[in-house]
């Protein structure tokens, strides 16, 4: 079962908080996922279609519960895809339309309501169940293990940005992007996703959220570390060199012979040793020596070449 599919199936298993809760639920359902047709006599045909056994589950017991309606439901299985599709019909009947304005699906004149109908989501435990039965209905949430994303693909661009504000008002920044057609609905902070699933109930996936950014912390801590080694053993190898080639320089200048023993016992060590830091090298000498007191000899060693090529130091 992939990640979109248990945040789902953990989200259609929570209780309503309050009475009018389940119609949210319902509405978003089939906002997101249904269609409605207009009969030849002047009705309506509810279709509902989804591979999503969560979404087929709550919305025929939802519609039993609280519409009363008559449904008929079919399922196939898709060779292709391997999946099941549900399709869930409420054919005309006398009391379908009074359902469509219960649901805010259609005002009380007949017309379709374009946005997030303010009597679905009057109260702020409705509004949860709303944004939790349009995540059901048509959200999908990346596996944590590799990128944080979440989003809920809706029809029509005020619905898109309706939704999005009932996101904002629990406290997670959404976004609303335009895509073939329709408009998805996203987040992408991981602390956001974690914050809008634990208030609309799905504690499991916050629980594999907070354990898959604790895994790539020390992932990233351990990457991080090992970066920064391997930068510091390439400078490292880098200076070891550029003394290597200091010290070939006085050979050349005959300035090697007579060099002070404090000079001469560097040069020394960092032939035999010429893989070394300076912070291991002065660890090899005797009496041990600081990184700063063996660098110093080599800005001392570079100013004799300087000045036995005539040149200016640091040039």
């Amino acid at each position: 079962m992939s990640f979109t599919a248990e945040v789902r199936d953990e989200l259609a298993r929570c209780a309503p908080e309050c009475t009018y809760c389940d119609v949210s639920t319902l509405a978003a359902l089939v906002r997101v996922c249904g269609t409605l047709s207009i009969t030849g006599k002047g009705g309506y045909q509810l279709q509902v279609a989804t591979e999503t056994g969560a979404v087929a589950r709550t919305m025929i017991e939802l519609t039993h519960k609280i519409l009363k309606l008559k449904t008929d439901l079919t399922v196939r299985r898709s060779i292709l895809h391997k999946v099941r599709n549900y399709l869930i019909v409420l054919p005309d009947q006398p009391d379908l339309e009074k359902a469509l304005v219960l649901l805010g699906i259609l005002d009380r004149s007949g017309g379709l309501v374009a946005g997030v109908p303010r009597h679905v989501a009057n109260r702020a435990c409705c509004r949860r169940a709303f944004v939790r039965g349009s995540l059901i209905a048509g959200g999908f949430v990346a596996d944590p293990k590799g990128d944080f994303h979440l989003e809920i693909a809706v029809q029509g661009e005020q619905f898109a940005r309706d939704l999005a504000a009932l996101i904002e008002g629990m406290g997670v920044h959404a976004r609303v992007n335009p895509r073939r057609g329709a408009y998805a609905v996203y987040i992408k902070s991981a602390e956001d996703i974690k914050i809008l699933l634990s208030k609309l109930g799905a504690n499991r996936a916050v629980a594999e959220i907070e354990e898959a950014r604790a895994v790539k912390s020390v992932k990233n801590d351990v990457n991080r570390r090992v970066n920064a080694e391997l930068a510091n053993q390439t400078r490292s190898a880098g200076a070891a060199q550029r003394q290597i080639e200091l010290i070939e320089a006085l050979e050349k200048l005959g300035l090697r012979r007579d060099l002070p023993e404090a000079l001469e016992t560097f040069c020394a060590l960092r032939e035999a040793h010429p893989d070394l830091s300076l912070r291991d090298l002065g660890q090899l000498s005797d009496p041990p020596l600081s990184k700063s007191a063996l660098y110093h000899r080599v800005l001392r060693l570079e100013k004799m070449v300087e000045e036995a090529r005539g040149e200016t130091p640091g040039e």
